[in-house]
């Protein structure tokens, strides 16, 4: 149960910091450069990084509350 609510939490959180940095990356790059261009390592990569740490650090906050 607690590796399928952690898997849950990883796609979730993974989904929303790949969208949310995808669009954020567009709109850099349209406003400053004057072209729409996604950036898909950085954007892949900051999902990769918060969808692992962003769950751990809830867990051991609600560890430390009980």
């Amino acid at each position: 149960m607690n590796i399928k609510k952690w898997f849950i939490d990883f796609a979730t959180t993974f989904v929303v910091v790949f969208v949310v940095s995808a669009i954020v990356t567009f709109l850099y790059s349209l406003i400053v450069h004057g072209q729409g261009v996604e950036d898909w390592e950085t954007s892949f990569r900051f999902a990769i990084i918060l969808s692992v740490a962003l769950p751990w650090i809830q867990r051991m906050k609600k560890q430390r509350e009980k």
